[in-house]
């Protein structure tokens, strides 16, 4: 590799890291231009963990050849089972276990190291092999993402030369800065969606951050509760009650996002959502949809948990429709991003009454109000009621008990619901 191409190799990585390339077309990019610029590639590997609620890290790939992998691929826990045990015996554990940070292995003979990439990249025709791997400092490091990893393959029969290797030793930590500029990116959209909800990440990382910033919009409210959680957490042992919480969030919250609602708040088993857009009366039926779908994840995990012998439970769910405040609400140093307003207490309220009145959904008069008529004819009051803290008493409604008994008018509603 010339000094030239050295240096534009050098730039581009610099310039793709800053314009923010994802992390497969920054590998591809730097084996391609290292292929041109006279580095004999024939694999190249990247991998960097992350800081995800399911995946332990991401893996990124290239070839000189046209083959059926992604150039890119999620790997969960390397803690335990199989994964634990292929991690143990891989080429960076043992860089890590030794302290190296650089590793090269000639293939042809490759009896003094039994790791589990070997014969595959024997098998593929791959002659030498070079690994490297790049700390972060303390303060670089982000949950288990405090290194960059990677190997490099040649079919060359006698391997990398001295200055393929100097210019790897050189270039590969640029691309692992790229790498790592890409993924924290990442990690930071990934947190703020996990934790604050999707709409509100993306407010968030648009730049909506100022303290007080908010908007004065119209929305379907859901609030969900779950029956009898407090006696239950109570009579299970406290390594259950986690899991227990964990099910039942991902069956609610499943429902909602698959049927387009935002979920702005996790308060202990509540979960409080909003549907919102321009026409009020989609909002109205996605939120419908959304509780038809749970009921359904619900009968799944009931069945599921039953059979493991471990305590079940249904929920109470209050719609409700109302303009609220949404945006920044809290200190300078404590922000949340999430929506309040008179309404907010109002729904809470109706999910609360659900016990009461035993039924397992409340739908506030503004809510039925706004139903077309189609939907409305699904819906049966309950009476009118004084909502504690609510000035003013008003009629709940609740689904055709046929809705929930009669297999035609369940299939007739669930069309309607997701039309």
């Amino acid at each position: 590799m010339t000094p030239a191409a050295h240096l534009e190799t050098i730039n581009w990585l610099a310039r793709q890291g800053l314009t923010g390339v994802a992390e497969n077309d920054l590998v591809r990019g730097f084996c391609e231009r290292c292929c041109a610029a006279g580095i004999d590639l024939s694999r190249g590997m990247v991998f960097i963990d992350t800081l995800d609620p399911v995946y332990e890290g991401h893996g990124f790939r290239w070839t000189d050849t046209k083959t059926n992998e992604s150039d890119m691929f999620d790997y969960g826990s390397t803690s335990e089972g199989e994964a634990a045990e292929k991690w143990r015996r891989s080429a960076f554990y043992h860089m890590l276990e030794s302290d190296k940070h650089e590793l090269h292995i000639d293939l042809a003979d490759r009896s003094t190291y039994e790791f589990s990439m070997i014969d595959d990249l024997v098998a593929g025709g791959h002659r030498h092999f070079v690994s490297f791997v790049h700390r972060f400092g303390e303060t670089g490091s982000i949950g288990q993402m405090d290194c960059v990893y990677s190997y490099w393959t040649t079919r060359q029969p006698g391997g990398f030369d001295e200055p393929a290797r100097a210019a790897l030793r050189d270039l590969v930590p640029v691309l692992g800065l790229a790498v790592k500029t890409a993924t924290v990116a990442r990690i930071a959209r990934t947190v703020s969606r996990v934790y604050l909800g999707r709409d509100a990440a993306e407010q968030v990382m648009r730049g909506r951050i100022s303290r007080g910033v908010s908007d004065w919009i119209n929305a379907v409210l859901w609030f969900s509760d779950l029956r009898g959680s407090t006696g239950i957490s109570e009579s299970i042992g406290p390594r259950e009650i986690i899991p227990f919480l964990n099910d039942y969030a991902e069956a609610s919250i499943n429902a909602i996002h698959d049927s387009g609602g935002d979920v702005l708040k996790l308060i202990g088993d509540g979960v409080l959502a909003v549907f919102t857009g321009e026409d009020m009366v989609a909002a109205r039926r996605a939120a419908l949809r959304a509780e038809n779908q749970f009921r359904k994840n619900m009968r799944t995990l009931n069945a599921k948990r039953s059979a493991a012998n471990q305590l079940v439970t249904t929920a109470y769910v209050g719609l409700h429709v109302g303009e609220v405040f949404y945006g920044n609400i809290g200190s300078e140093d404590r922000l949340d991003f999430t929506v309040v307003g008179p309404a907010v207490n109002e729904v809470s309220r109706i999910a609360s009454m659900c016990n009461s009145v035993d039924r397992d959904l409340l739908l506030s008069s503004a809510f039925q109000a706004g139903l077309d008529a189609a939907g409305r004819k699904y819906l049966v009051s309950t009476g009118r009621y004084a909502l504690r803290g609510i000035r003013k008493s008003q009629d709940l409604y609740t689904i055709d008990p046929d809705v929930r008994s009669d297999e035609a008018t369940s299939g007739r509603y669930s069309r309607y619901v997701s039309g």
